[in-house]
């Protein structure tokens, strides 16, 4: 071998050591770049020379040359964000990314993703993130863009009504009529505003609903106390009743809003121990099956029918629907026993059907009640008060409503949230993963492609195994150690200089050879 060699050998080490360092540089670079993964160099000697020698054939090295330039994919660190689609993965995978203009499927680790004008959720570079559609609570489907075009969450009707009270003892009798126990249901007047005049009532409340359309209605419960027994038990009488205007049921072929029934929907009454504990309640509504044209006719107002959950029901129309909607009220007492959708749940003993079977002389004891009782907790109480109130109200309805903000949960689930209080499951984003990280080819922009190396994509969710779990308004940082990386410069740059040497010692030798010739 001779000395020209070392020359090369000297500049196979500048060359292995120049490209290590574009390596560190690069890493350097992208020390600040969203979910960058750092790159390092490998070497490897080359081919060996044989030389003889006093022992006989012994090789001689020829330098070095890049083995391979592998890829970091350790996780980075988190950096907060304000933005809730700005996602982290803690643990492996990789968004799906589709470029819109070829159809290409990309990867990636940087979750800076953000929606578009046209309601595109996408990255920096437009390509559009994959994700399935959630439909009641699951995904399902294949993968497609995910895309907020639902600017709207639909209205829900109003089922089921919840009302709990505190009616004063010691309150004064107001609607005296012939009849304590209809006296609110006789004096009531859908023709008049208002159908009761306050003076009739000793307390009422009123609440907002929602028809199937989302608009909302006002729900008014009326209340007047029937008695005191000589035992202490305390009975109220009470009428629920929507605005006689806006009632669109049909009675008999008669429009109810033309009646003097118009929004009364439900009447009966409350019986309280002499604790003030609701021990027995009865409600009647309108009966589909008249045996009069004459609405308020108390014969034509049944037992109610119960819920599936022993609450009795009555039936609203605020939108001249065929069949209206069925509307549980409660004021705390259910009845689990009962018969859904039938009036089968109330006691066998009471002769008592409609509402003409009550009469002046009726105990409270003969009014029908529940055949089988569970008192909820809040349920409505007759203790001593200064005055009555009301200490709940609920309903299950509300209306239509508009798209206000997006949230991304640990499964990759964005949900909507809406101005009326609801919160809608919309996509869950997919994920992939692969058995050889290191044969991903990068691309640039943070984006990977699979090749016959990596393998195809393995696609899942997160939260399963594997593919770890997504944070929101977070983002991973780039995992560059900026302190490794300044260190690998220092023994780069020696390694540098020390085949620098080799080259100008080989070149010094050469001279030194030529020199012989004067």
């Amino acid at each position: 071998m001779g000395i020209t060699s070392s020359l090369y050998t000297g500049i196979s080490g500048l060359n292995v050591n120049s490209q290590a360092t574009s390596v560190v540089s690069n890493n350097l670079a992208n020390s600040s770049t969203v979910g960058f993964k750092g790159s390092y160099a490998t070497f490897e000697d080359v081919f060996y020379s044989t030389i003889t020698t006093g022992s006989g054939g012994d090789q001689v090295g020829n330098g070095a040359a890049v083995a391979t330039v592998n890829t970091d994919y350790t996780q980075g660190s988190y950096e907060t964000s304000s933005t809730s689609t700005n996602v982290a993965l803690n643990g492996d995978g990789y968004y799906i990314v589709v470029d819109p203009d070829t159809g290409t499927k990309y990867y990636s680790r940087a979750g800076n993703f953000d929606f578009d004008k046209d309601g595109n959720l996408v990255d920096p570079y437009g390509n559009n993130v994959q994700g399935w559609v959630v439909n009641e609570g699951s995904a399902s489907g294949s993968l497609t863009n995910v895309v907020l075009d639902q600017s709207q969450s639909p209205p829900n009707a109003t089922s089921e009504v919840s009302l709990s009270m505190n009616l004063d003892s010691q309150s004064v009798d107001s609607a005296i009529t012939s009849n304590p126990y209809t006296s609110e249901f006789n004096l009531y007047d859908g023709t008049e505003a208002p159908p009761l005049d306050d003076s009739r009532y000793s307390y009422s409340s009123t609440m907002t609903i929602y028809d199937e359309n989302g608009s909302a209605h006002d729900l008014t419960t009326y209340m007047d106390p029937v008695s005191t027994d000589s035992d202490g038990n305390i009975i109220w009488e009470y009428v629920v009743s929507c605005d006689p205007e806006e009632d669109q049921r049909s009675f008999g072929g008669t429009d109810m809003n033309t009646t003097s029934g118009a929004g009364m929907l439900m009447t009966g009454t409350l019986v309280f121990n002499s604790e003030g504990q609701m021990t027995s309640m009865s409600s009647f509504t309108l009966t589909d099956t008249p045996v009069s044209s004459n609405a308020k006719d108390a014969a034509n107002w049944e037992l109610a029918s119960f819920s599936d959950s022993g609450i009795p029901e009555m039936n609203v129309n605020f939108t001249g629907s065929t069949e209206g909607q069925e509307v549980a009220f409660s004021f705390g007492m259910s009845n689990p026993g009962a018969d859904v959708g039938s009036n089968g749940g109330w006691s066998t003993g009471s002769t008592i059907k409609t509402l003409a079977d009550i009469t002046a002389t009726t105990d409270y004891s003969d009014l029908p009640s529940f055949e089988d009782v569970e008192l909820g907790t809040g349920a409505t109480t007759s203790y001593s008060d200064t005055s009555s109130a009301t200490y709940s109200a609920g309903q299950d309805g509300y209306p239509t409503g508009a798209l206000l903000s997006v949230t991304v949960d640990e499964n990759g689930i964005i949900s909507g949230n809406y101005s009326n209080s609801q919160s809608i499951e919309l996509y869950q984003l997919g994920l992939a993963d692969f058995n050889n990280k290191n044969g991903l080819k990068a691309n640039g922009s943070n984006l990977f492609s699979a090749t016959t190396e990596s393998g195809e994509a393995i696609i899942g969710t997160a939260g399963t195994a594997g593919f770890g779990s997504v944070v929101s308004n977070a983002l991973e940082a780039s995992n560059v150690d900026l302190a490794s990386e300044m260190t690998k410069l220092i023994i780069i740059q020696a390694s540098y200089q020390a085949n620098s040497k080799v080259v100008t010692t080989a070149n010094s030798m050469i001279e030194t050879a030529l020199s012989l010739k004067r």
